[in-house]
């Protein structure tokens, strides 16, 4: 006699079977637009830190607020919420971040001094932390096995197409003020708009049908509750422990680069003006980055896509530290940007699928949070480094930390493939 858990589990296998369909593209549409404006929130504050020390004159302790509290919000959203993404469902939490981050990023462009800046930053970004792993959580769980890296890594090509957006908009719009207001603010404005306009578009989004089958294996009663402490017992415990290590050194050399770039090219003797102007020429590697991961995705194993990708970060990266010629800083941050992201693509398909979906929200949002910490912290430790030894100093580290995470990979990383997701 077939059990209505049997029946679940045979449903959510002939999804991985079914072949792409226009609910499938909007899906992914709908995702994309949603990480469009979580990447131009989070690129936007390192774009805009150069005009940001200007005009607010903030000291390196103030400048190193800005950039860290986003992502302390973020670290928050993404623990927090990715957890309560197993428990009420990916749909629910998709309308709780983007609706977080729309109110308190346009609730930022007015804010009156830094530290009302620094306190809506904190607040949207609860919103924005959660937006990625949910993102990659409810795509690895409705696209069809065989097509799911593919899938993802559209989403995040739309995605990306922020990175440079947000840097030609900061070049166009930081010298100017538009109707007496600084043009800074009009950026945060843009993208809080942006955001609630994604908000009204995902409403009839559908839930996860892995998630519902997990909920309805018990007849009248609500979905099991996978204890937060599962992820760090057998056999979750290693896999745990070791894309953490992954989430805290990544973020070295992928937020590393948005954050200090601007920075980095003011202090090998660029203006502000300037150096927004090679900073978008260089983002545009980060959607064309994702494009190239697609066809990637389902020809190379993840391992060693996320692998190839960051090793090459961080030779790209070490020669922007180093450079001082115009036409090498622009080729090696392009080159570095592109390669970031088909790191990005990669590793955001390859977390999800390394764990069952009964703790899948849960151990992807509490190891991503690490990024969002990792990156918190970041400004404090390298903003006097590149202050004292330069950006040659900063780049040997986040070169380093980038090659302990491909170690760490390639020891202990899994095989993934495009198996059904609760067979890895």
């Amino acid at each position: 006699m077939t059990t209505f858990g049997d029946a679940s589990q045979t449903r959510t296998v002939r999804l991985d079977e079914q072949p792409l369909g226009p609910v499938h593209y909007r899906l992914v549409a709908l995702v994309g637009m949603g990480l469009f404006f979580d990447l131009y929130e989070l690129f936007l504050a390192g774009t805009i830190t150069g005009v940001l020390k200007q005009q607010l004159h903030l000291s390196t302790y103030q400048l190193s607020g800005i950039l860290a509290s986003a992502f302390a919000g973020q670290f928050l959203g993404a623990l927090v919420i990715g957890r309560l993404s197993d428990v009420f469902g990916r749909r629910r939490m998709f309308m709780v971040n983007i609706g977080l981050y729309a109110g308190f990023t346009l609730l930022g462009a007015f804010s009156p001094n830094v530290w009302f800046l620094m306190a809506t930053r904190v607040l949207a970004g609860l919103g924005i932390g959660a937006e990625m792993t949910v993102s990659d959580t409810y795509l690895s769980e409705t696209m069809p096995a065989r097509v799911r890296g593919r899938m993802i890594a559209i989403a995040y090509t739309i995605g990306f197409l922020a990175v440079p957006t947000v840097g030609f908009l900061a070049r166009w719009l930081v010298p100017l003020r538009p109707f007496g207001i600084e043009g800074w603010r009009w950026l945060f404005v843009l993208g809080g708009l942006g955001a609630a306009l994604v908000f009204v578009a995902r409403r009839h989004m559908p839930e996860s049908p892995h998630w519902e089958a997990g909920r309805n294996r018990e007849t009248g009663r609500t979905r099991d509750r996978v204890p937060f402490i599962e992820i760090l017992r057998r056999p979750f415990r290693g896999r745990t422990t070791l894309f953490s290590a992954v989430m805290i050194l990544q973020v070295f050399g992928y937020y590393g680069f948005g954050t200090l770039a601007v920075l980095v090219l003011q202090h090998k003797g660029f203006t502000v003006v300037n150096s927004l102007g090679y900073l978008a020429i260089t983002y545009l590697g980060y959607p064309l980055g994702s494009l190239i991961a697609i066809p990637l995705m389902e020809r190379v194993e993840r391992k060693y896509l996320v692998m190839g990708s960051a090793a090459l970060m961080a030779g790209f990266g070490l020669v922007f530290g180093f450079a001082t010629a115009v036409p090498l800083i622009l080729v090696s941050g392009g080159l570095f940007t592109l390669a970031s992201n088909v790191f990005s693509d990669a590793i955001h398909t390859y977390l999800p699928e390394s764990f069952p979906t009964s703790v899948r929200g849960t151990a992807s949002g509490t190891t991503y949070s690490l990024s969002k910490l990792s990156t918190a912290i970041q400004p404090f430790l390298l903003l006097p480094l590149l202050d004292h030894r330069g950006p040659g100093a900063v780049f040997t580290v986040i070169t380093v930390a980038l090659l302990v995470m491909v170690a760490l990979i390639g020891v202990w990383g899994p095989i993934s493939g495009r198996k059904p997701l609760d067979a890895n």
